[in-house]
């Protein structure tokens, strides 16, 4: 019984911790639906989300500058929260190419949102 309960409370924290992140949330409803997330080869990202995505990463490269960082910072929560909403919407209509691309979006700002806190992590 015992071994039994850790077993599922193991599941029900890895399901919680899946629902709890928007991105996993929708990955995880991609996989349900049966559709592969994106993959980084696929390049379905226009042209001016990469550029924009280069210029944060060029930022984040830079000298460590207080400022600086925290303007990435509050740019990466809108970006993720207004993906979020997007996503959400796409998923209500059940446009599920639409939220794929979207998801694979919401990656490249998790990446950088890692990358940001790397970088605030005092030496």
């Amino acid at each position: 019984e015992q071994f039994y309960s850790q077993q599922h409370s193991s599941l029900i924290n890895k399901a919680y911790q899946t629902l709890l992140n928007p991105l996993s949330r929708g990955l995880y409803l991609l996989e349900l639906n049966g559709v592969e997330p994106a993959q980084e080869t696929d390049c379905d990202a226009d042209s001016a989300f990469l550029t924009e995505i280069m210029e944060i990463n060029e930022k984040l490269a830079g000298p460590k500058n207080e400022d600086v960082l925290q303007e990435i910072e509050t740019l990466i929560k809108v970006k993720q929260e207004e993906l979020t909403r997007e996503v959400t919407a796409a998923f209500e209509r059940d446009d599920l190419q639409e939220a794929k691309k979207l998801l694979a979006k919401m990656k490249y700002f998790a990446n950088l949102k890692d990358k940001l806190k790397n970088k605030q992590i005092p030496s």
